[in-house]
């Protein structure tokens, strides 16, 4: 397995690119499957999670050609309508292929999924708002067998928590549904706007994406379409946070301000200094920060993706900040690895309170999920002596070329097998 190691105390300068938004990509690459006709797309980020659902819609009869950040889909001929389990294991996001092929071929076998051990994350929305539109639902060995022999019907559904996936799906099961479906508390982040996008390209009808209630009128059939994803809002509050722990300064090109607004806000409240002009943001931070408490929620409230981010964040400033969070059950695992670098942690159920340190020392640890090796990564960039973090497979899920981008930027970083 690779390891990151870097040397900490660096500060960081200079100017980074954002990618495109994984979260994005993957549902938008899924989308193809409604469809045969090309679909091609840029500023698609090369990560391990796009390899896997790039590989997944190549077994299902998808032929795609990959060229840099650019990407073209389109169709072999024959379309597979099972996900076997040593696919969807690797990602949980490979579940998002069951409403695309219910929808239009009115059948589908999908392997019970894998993917970061941060909580229990059940599909039961997915199936209960699959079986409101009209599908038969059972699983057996392993797998869940949907279908809708006669197809899919519009209706009304409520979510009884707005999750993303369960958004995702149900959105690309609905527009070739007939008639038209509402879809009430459902997830507003600006993925699902950006897949709301791609869809409507394609010849969707589907209304009021990114507010909690969306109506989509179905459609008998879509058309190829090309589409730009929106820049990854995670990997550039990632990348604010690692500058102002440096107490450093940059330029970060391709970003969103509305993504980010909650984050930026509370940066700022830390004392982070933060300029915006078009898709280019500023970033600097002196010694006098101060601790922020945060709570993890759903969009456009803090993201429990950038959760671990902040905790490394606020472990070196002085004073007593709180994270309460509500999205996950179990996603504090990355306090034992901080606690091991010298971070002053306790954890009392979805509570995290955290007294800032001098300093942490680099020590070896390991990633045990997406957000928290990004975490790792941050702490690392402030610690003193050398940080090892093994098991970096789970950051290139999510991060392309992270130890490139932090070298740009001055740190001394490097990957070694």
């Amino acid at each position: 397995m690779d390891k990151i190691i870097i040397n900490g105390g660096k500060r960081l300068e200079g100017t980074i690119k954002i990618s495109g938004s994984k979260n994005a990509s993957l549902p938008i690459l899924m989308a193809t499957l409604l469809t045969d006709k090309l679909c091609s797309f840029a500023c698609v980020p090369y990560l391990y999670d796009v390899k896997t659902i790039i590989s997944l819609l190549t077994h299902l009869g998808k032929t795609i050609k990959r060229e840099d950040d650019r990407v073209w889909v389109s169709s072999s001929g024959n379309i597979c309508l099972e996900a076997p389990y040593d696919l969807v294991c690797k990602m949980r996001a490979s579940v998002l292929v069951m409403g695309p092929l219910l929808a239009r071929y009115g059948k589908v076998k999908v392997s019970l999924p894998g993917g970061c051990a941060i909580g229990s994350r059940p599909i039961n929305l997915h199936l209960d708002g699959f079986k409101k539109l009209g599908a038969e639902i059972s699983i057996r060995k392993g797998f869940i067998h949907l279908s809708a022999k006669r197809g899919l019907k519009g209706e009304k559904i409520f979510l009884d928590f707005p999750s993303v996936g369960a958004t995702e799906n149900l959105m690309m099961a609905a527009v070739l549904a007939k008639g038209s479906t509402v879809l009430e508390n459902v997830a507003c982040e600006p993925e699902i706007v950006d897949l709301a996008s791609f869809l409507n390209k394609m010849g969707a009808r589907i209304f009021n994406a990114g507010t909690n209630i969306i109506e989509i009128h179905g459609v008998k059939e879509l058309k190829g379409a090309e589409h730009s994803v929106i820049p990854d809002r995670i990997e550039t509050g990632t990348y604010l946070l690692a500058v102002a722990l440096t107490r450093g300064k940059a330029k970060i090109l391709n970003v969103n301000l509305t993504h980010l607004e909650i984050v930026i806000a509370k940066m700022k409240e830390a004392g982070v200094e933060i300029r915006f002009d078009d898709s280019t943001m500023e970033v600097s931070a002196s010694e006098n920060l101060k601790p922020v408490d945060i709570n993890t929620s759903p969009y456009p409230g803090f993201p429990t993706d950038m959760q671990a981010q902040w905790m490394a964040f606020m472990s070196v400033i002085p004073g007593e900040s709180i994270i309460y969070e509500t999205v996950f059950e179990n996603r504090f695992m990355h306090v034992a690895e901080l606690q091991r670098m010298g971070a002053n942690i306790r954890v009392k159920g979805d509570l995290a309170v955290i007294n800032g340190v001098d300093k942490l020392s680099g020590v070896p640890v390991k990633a045990t999920d997406l957000r928290a090796s990004a975490a790792l990564v941050l702490a690392g960039l402030v610690a003193e002596g050398e940080t090892s973090i093994a098991d970096i497979y789970h950051l290139d899920r999510g991060y392309e070329s992270i130890e490139k981008k932090l070298g740009q930027l001055g740190a001394e970083i490097r990957r070694e097998s």
